[in-house]
């Protein structure tokens, strides 16, 4: 009897704690379920049906709606820097073309000069004359850069300066251009009477802005003054890697100069000089008794580049010479531009001056005259008289409008007595 009750008491035991565990396992599963509803119905159970949570889901899809229109935007915006990426890129890549370029000219140029070339038998041997073009910096002038993109034919134009006081002779000259077939001219107007006056003769033309000292000086300065203009002025075309045909408004155009220009050097120039001599260079021999048997010295004497018409490419040198001369009539405003142009160009380097390298060439006298050659000799030798110049540049002579219509009247209608009442020299007094 005693072990049978001991059994019974273990069963109950048993049973009891089949129970209690039971309850807990279902009190562990109820927690466990409160927990997930509490963490997916934060806002309890009944909510899910209730108007508030509806109005969340709709402020919800608002705020994705803006969300969506932002990245949107934003999107758009990336694809316009894209764009302009793309584009700096393609500028760059253009750059660094002509870059590799000018390297190699110069790396051609670094071997024919370098010192471990042999130099070849006599009569072989030629250095390099023609120094490489600058790299375009068209941010120097946008407005600039935009007209001579239309303008000009091979990157080479021909600029005039010009203001109001100039206006008749201005006018003679656009009207050969004109006549030449010559379409890559530029008209530099110094004043907004000469802007229309251009515009209105379909003549191309670019204005400063009116702030510009450069501008007020051409508005209201005398013939030497706006000539000085031309080396301040011409830089930023040589900068944005044009080749410029400087021009002086006395001048009669008679053919194209473009087709007679060699461009192997920095600067083509006519001359002021009226034969071959004065024109190319000669030894001077300077006389002096004292010096007994050593009385002889030997000079070297060339007429001087006129600065009213030259041909400058767009090269370092040529940008140096520009500067110099700017530099220069800045501290000397008395100065003649041609004069400071041609010491410049021509003097030496010697003790405390350093000399400009640049290559120069002199344009044939007779193709592009000065009016003392015109007038002097050309026009009383019958052989020389039937030969057509490129340009006449009235250059030598006060009275210019009425010798520039002298030969219109000469070489383009067939008078031959057109030049026949004018002196060989001026008519005024000194």
């Amino acid at each position: 009897m005693i072990g049978g009750r001991r059994e019974g008491g273990l069963m109950r035991k048993a049973s009891q704690s089949v129970v209690k565990s039971r309850i807990l396992i279902a009190v562990a599963i109820g927690i466990s379920i409160g927990c997930l509803f509490a963490f997916l119905y934060p806002h309890g159970f009944l909510s899910f049906y209730s108007p508030a949570f509806h109005s969340q889901v709709l402020s919800s899809k608002c705020e994705s709606s803006h969300r969506l229109n932002e990245l949107k935007a934003e999107y758009a915006a990336e694809l316009e820097k894209n764009e302009e990426l793309r584009q700096q890129v393609k500028e760059l890549t253009e750059k660094v073309r002509l870059a590799e370029q000018k390297k190699d000219h110069a790396q051609k140029q670094v071997e024919a000069l370098g010192k471990w070339r042999k130099a070849g038998p006599s009569g072989t041997v030629k250095g390099l004359r023609t120094n490489p073009t600058v790299i375009p910096d068209e941010p120097v002038n946008p407005r600039l850069a935009v007209i001579l993109e239309a303008v000009a034919v091979g990157r080479e134009l021909i600029v005039a300066l010009a203001n109001w006081k100039v206006k008749e002779s201005l006018e003679i000259w656009f009207t050969n251009i004109k006549r030449v077939g010559i379409t890559n001219y530029l008209v530099v107007a110094l004043d907004d009477k000469i802007t229309e006056f251009c515009k209105s003769n379909n003549v191309p033309v670019f204005t400063r802005d009116a702030n510009d000292g450069i501008a007020s000086i051409g508005r209201t300065g005398n013939n030497h003054a706006v000539s000085g203009l031309k080396f301040h002025i011409l830089r930023e075309f040589l900068q944005l890697g044009y080749s410029v045909l400087l021009s002086d408004i006395d001048i009669v155009y008679l053919q194209n100069p473009f087709d007679y220009l060699y461009r192997d050097s920095d600067l083509e120039s006519m001359t002021d000089g009226h034969d071959n001599m004065t024109a190319y260079g000669f030894d001077d021999v300077f006389d002096e008794p004292a010096m007994g048997w050593a009385r002889y010295a030997h000079t070297m004497r060339i007429w001087v580049f006129n600065s009213g018409f030259f041909y400058i490419r767009p090269t370092i040198p040529s940008i140096e010479l520009l500067d110099c001369v700017a530099g220069r009539l800045a501290k000397e405003p008395k100065s003649w531009d041609q004069a400071v142009f041609n010491e410049e160009l021509f003097f030496p380097s010697h003790l405390g001056y350093e000399g400009l390298h640049a290559a120069r060439r002199t344009m044939d006298f007779y193709l592009f005259m000065n009016s003392k050659v015109l007038f002097k000799t050309v026009r009383k030798d019958d052989r020389l008289s039937k030969l057509k110049p490129v340009i006449v540049h009235v250059n030598y002579h006060p009275n210019k409008l009425q010798r520039m219509k002298a030969v219109m009247e000469f070489y383009v209608d067939g008078n031959r007595d057109a030049l026949k009442p004018f002196p060989d020299g001026s008519e005024w007094e000194w």
